[in-house]
């Protein structure tokens, strides 16, 4: 596909609608605003659903929006609009600037420095995210991928022990198109694709019991996600949930599978956020330079590696992004600080929010089998039911179903456990990193195992 085709594609920015952004930022600033930043998005999304083997939903949706932060004599104001007609967009932007006037001021407010902006985001396509696949996509090609996932027509090839009695599955592919420019100079484009099949299913024991299950898949690229599977591996995970039995509590050595780990990495990441710092509201607030979690956790942030989910070159504020270690061999060693947080607090800016994070594999383990064999005896957490976490102690308290393992391997389910702590004090307590974090996701967790954690049933 030419540089020139990209534009023309059906959900993509088109040089009309960025120069009418480009025009709203000339305004904004002859209505009085002395610095404007315009952030104009577009996206298509098309999805089939599929329920019990047959197409159940069909959805095509286009959604375009233009977000407007003004400074206006130290004071600041953002607004949003979907009517992106230049006769509506001009009384629209008159009347939120009158409206910032009459909010107090904030000297915290303002755009970031030019320097620390992107300037190598300039046609959106710098890091491998645009699939043009996506563009010779048509309605049936689409319907026929979804058909092709279900399983429901094929359940009698399942086994025995259980009944498939639910099956509901999306396929979606959709093109994401932003374009954020300021009246400093900075303009920044980012494109991307994604592809998704998704399925939920429940199965049913010969007594009635029923269990439920999930199954996802995701990329920048169609070549990139596992479609045919997906439903199969969903009733094969809700199937292995037959027969669960209580154990006691007690402190267990716990593995959590790489598919839900996010639950107890994602606490952490939030409380190194600006704004929980700002509002004290975290408990890392303080911890910047400190050894507060296990030498073996290394996490980073990876959001400039080409061709993989979530990355980009800046964040929402155009601010240039970079690789770095947000925690060092358990040393924590930066928030993310955008520009209003740094004048608030003082502190360094950095960027905005975490964007490919990584979890460094240690331990010697390649996947879950390796873990459970390396770990010995404890409980493998497949999900997390309901449950909260305090953002101020970092205390939480997580439903969990998953299995017993010994001697290296799965015994059978458990039901209604939970697992309670510190988040600090988990993480202390880190016994090993796998090195098989799923790629469809933005956060690269994989398979983790703790010792000594409080389990109750």
């Amino acid at each position: 596909m030419k540089d020139n085709e990209i534009s023309i594609t059906p959900g993509m920015l088109e040089e009309a609608e960025t120069e009418l952004a480009r025009r709203c930022m000339s305004y904004a600033r002859e209505c009085g605003a002395q610095k404007v930043r315009i952030t104009l998005n577009k996206s298509l999304l098309d999805l089939v659903g599929m329920l019990d083997g047959e197409v159940d939903k069909v959805t095509h949706a286009l959604d375009r929006s233009l977000q407007v932060a003004l400074f206006v004599d130290g004071r600041f104001g953002s607004f949003s609009s979907n009517r992106l007609e230049e006769s509506e967009l001009r009384p629209f932007i008159r009347q939120a600037v009158d409206t910032v006037r009459m909010l107090e001021p904030d000297a915290a407010r303002d755009l970031p420095a030019p320097e620390r902006v992107a300037r190598d985001a300039v046609t959106g396509r710098e890091m491998g995210l645009f699939d043009p696949v996506y563009a010779t996509l048509t309605a049936g090609r689409r319907r026929e991928m979804a058909v092709r996932t279900s399983l429901w027509h094929r359940k009698t090839a399942l086994g025995q022990g259980f009944t498939l009695v639910s099956e509901e599955g999306e396929y979606s592919d959709s093109v994401f198109d932003t374009v954020v420019m300021d009246s400093q100079g900075l303009f920044a484009r980012h494109t991307e694709t994604s592809f998704e099949i998704g399925y939920e299913v429940t199965v049913e024991d010969p007594e009635g019991n029923r269990y439920a299950s999930y199954w996802w898949d995701a990329a920048p690229t169609l070549a990139g996600v596992s479609l045919d599977d997906c439903s199969e591996t969903a009733v094969r995970r809700a199937a292995l949930q037959i027969g669960p039995q209580d154990i006691p509590g007690g402190k267990y050595n716990l593995v959590v599978e790489s598919e839900c780990a996010s639950k107890l990495l994602n606490p952490v990441l939030t409380a190194l956020g600006g704004y929980a710092i700002q509002q004290k509201n975290s408990f890392l607030d303080g911890k910047a330079g400190q050894q507060v979690f296990a030498e073996n956790l290394t996490v980073l942030d990876l959001p400039r590696t080409a061709g993989e989910t979530g990355c980009r070159l800046f964040d929402s504020e155009g601010v240039a992004t970079a690789e770095f270690p947000i925690i060092d061999k358990g040393v924590v060693t930066r928030y993310f600080i955008n520009t209003y947080i740094a004048g608030k607090t003082g502190l360094a800016p950095t960027v905005e929010d975490s964007t490919r994070i990584k979890v460094l594999p240690t331990g010697g383990c390649k996947g879950l089998d390796d873990v459970l064999r390396k770990v010995g005896s404890g409980i493998l957490v497949t999900g997390f039911n309901g449950g909260n976490s305090n953002s101020s102690t970092g205390d939480f308290s997580y439903g969990i179903e998953g299995f017993a393992f010994t001697d290296g391997a799965i015994t059978h389910p458990v039901r209604e456990m939970v697992v309670t702590g510190n988040f600090i004090d988990l993480w202390r307590h880190l016994l090993i990193a796998a090195d098989d974090a799923r790629l469809c996701m933005s956060k690269l967790i994989p398979t983790l195992a703790f010792a000594d954690v409080d389990c109750s049933a």
